[in-house]
Parts: C-alpha cells; structure tokens; sequence
C-alpha cells in the first residue's frame, strides 16, 4: 500500500488561512499552480485523497474540476442531505463517520500501490499525524505574512517527529518543501 500524505499551503509565518478564513492569498494564481511540476507529481502519484468537511464545503460539494480525480473519502460528523457534484468513474465521494483512522483505511484500500493525500483542513492533517498515521508532509509555503488565522500545526501534545527533507519545488508563488516522517 502507499504512503499516506499530509499536505497544506501555508504562509511564511505557519497559517493555513487569515484571520478571517480567507485563503485567497494562499492562492494567487490557481492556473499557474495547476501547471507546477510538483502538482503534476502530486496527481500522477495520488490514488485517493480524504479532505475534512469544511474543505468539502469550501467548495459547496461541487468538485467538478478538482485536481484529485480519484475516490475521495470526506471526514465528517454528519452526512450532508445534498450529495456532491462531479462525481464520475474515477472521482467518487464517500462520508466517513467513524473517524480518521476509518478514513485513512478506506482510501488506502481504495488507493492500492499509490499515495493517499490528505487534502486541506489543519484539524484533519492534526488528527492524522497524532494517531501516527503520516508517512510524508508536503507543505507550499506562500510568502505572505498572516500574523493570526488557522495554524496547521498546532502542538502535539507530547510527541514529536523527526522529518528528513526529501524534495523541494520553487515556482513563482510558492515554495513547495517535501518530508518524509523517520521511524
């Protein structure tokens, strides 16, 4: 089975989004970042993603012209009453209720030899990485400064984790830096 992979833009100074919950700045130039090699690397590799609800609802269910075609397992408490749009033979919507390890189980199973990507939403990557359940963490860092908003890593509690830098992407917007988690 594949790696599973904690991945985020952020800004410079570690946050996720502003301190209104605006990432727009974290994104400047969509099309651009759609043409990166590390993008390209990232779909090619990725065999099925789980993204929080409040990633899913960013997009109003409508995934359409998401990147991921691939089966997407959506980490959430409660099942929306209106089902997502976009769904084809390769992209599919599954809700998981019963928790990340669920999730992250179902999209390995899903995602056979390739890469699970946890998409979006710091509180699901938290989760994740609490529960030892992180093989590798891509980050985009964005040169902006927030100053405050959503962190992506939040304390660990008592844990910590050694990372070995694996790759390193540079674009225009962003700086993409790749870790592998040591065991």
């Amino acid at each position: 089975m594949g790696n599973v992979i904690v991945g985020a833009a952020m800004s410079l100074d570690g946050f996720m989004n502003d301190r209104n919950g605006d990432v727009t700045r974290l994104y400047p130039d969509l099309e651009a970042l759609r043409r990166t090699e590390m993008l390209a690397e990232e779909i090619q590799m990725t065999g099925a993603a789980v993204m929080g609800r409040r990633t899913y609802d960013m997009a109003e269910g409508d995934l359409t012209d998401y990147e991921y075609q691939v089966p997407i397992f959506v980490l959430t408490h409660h099942v929306p009453a209106k089902g997502p749009k976009g769904e084809n033979d390769r992209l599919t919507v599954t809700f998981v209720t019963d928790g990340i390890q669920s999730a992250i189980a179902k999209a390995k199973a899903a995602a056979g030899d390739k890469q699970v990507t946890v998409v979006g939403g710091a509180h699901t990557a938290q989760q994740c990485l609490r529960a030892g359940l992180v093989d590798e963490i891509h980050i985009g860092i964005v040169p902006v400064l927030f100053g405050e908003g959503l962190r992506f890593f939040e304390p660990l509690a008592n844990e910590q984790l050694e990372l070995e830098r694996t790759r390193v992407f540079e674009s225009p917007t962003r700086t993409d830096l790749w870790f592998r988690v040591v065991r």
